[in-house]
C-alpha cells in the first residue's frame, strides 16, 4: 500500500515537472513570437528612414566662373574640354604681339632718348632715320602695344563669360527634333505681271 501511495506521488511530481516544463516553454515561444513581430514593424518603419538617394550635385556657373580664372578649367567643369586649344591659341596669339610690340617700343624709346641727350645713333638698322621717325616708330609701336593689352584682356574676358554662359546652359536639353528647313514659296505681287513673287520660306521646328 505504501508503495502504490509512492509511486502515485512519483507519477503526480513527473506530471506536474512536465507541466511546468511545457508552460516555460510555450511562454518562451510566445514571447520571442511577439519579440520578433515588433523588431519586423520597427525595421518596416526605420526602413525609409535609413535609405538615402544620392543626389546630383546641380551644376554650378559662379563655379565655372571662378575655375576659369585659370583659363580653360572652367570649360573643363563644364565638359568642353574642346575649346582648351581655341582659348590658348587665342591668348598666345594676341600674348605674342603684346610682347613684340613692346620690345620695339622700348627699343624705339631708348634710342630715341639716347640721341635727345647728345648720343649717337646706335639701333641696328635704323642709324640713318632721323630723330622724327625714330620718335613716331616709338608712339606707333606704343599704341598697337596698348591695342592689343585690351585686346588680350577682351579675350580672357570671353573665356569667364563663356564658361558662365554655359554653366547655365549645362542641363539645357535640346530636343532632337530641333531642325530649320528652307524652302521656295510664292507670294502675291501685283507689280508683277504675273501677279507673284518668288520667296524663301524659314520653317523652324522644335
Amino acid at each position: 500500500m505504501c508503495e502504490t501511495l509512492c509511486d502515485s506521488i512519483k507519477t503526480k511530481n513527473t506530471v506536474l515537472s512536465l507541466s511546468r516544463t511545457f508552460r516555460h516553454t510555450l511562454i518562451a515561444i510566445l514571447f520571442l513570437m511577439a519579440t520578433s513581430s515588433v523588431i519586423a514593424q520597427q525595421v518596416i518603419v526605420d526602413a525609409p528612414n535609413v535609405v538615402t538617394v544620392n543626389q546630383p550635385k546641380p551644376h554650378n556657373p559662379t563655379k565655372a566662373v571662378l575655375l576659369s580664372l585659370i583659363p580653360g578649367a572652367g570649360q573643363i567643369y563644364n565638359g568642353q574640354a574642346w575649346k582648351i586649344p581655341i582659348i590658348y591659341g587665342a591668348l598666345g596669339g594676341v600674348g605674342y604681339f603684346v610682347y613684340d610690340y613692346y620690345t620695339n617700343m622700348m627699343a624705339f624709346k631708348n634710342e630715341y632718348l639716347h640721341r635727345v641727350n647728345g648720343g649717337t645713333p646706335e639701333l641696328k638698322g635704323y642709324t640713318n632715320y632721323p630723330n622724327s621717325s625714330i620718335y613716331n616708330l616709338y608712339q606707333s609701336n606704343n599704341k598697337n602695344f596698348q591695342l592689343f593689352v585690351i585686346i588680350s584682356a577682351a579675350v580672357y574676358g570671353l573665356n569667364l563669360i563663356d564658361a558662365y554662359v554655359f554653366g547655365h546652359l549645362y542641363d539645357f536639353q535640346v530636343n532632337d527634333d530641333l531642325s530649320l528647313n528652307f524652302s521656295p514659296s510664292f507670294t502675291p505681287d501685283f507689280t508683277n505681271p504675273t501677279g507673284l513673287a518668288p520667296t524663301l520660306q524659314m520653317t523652324f521646328r522644335f
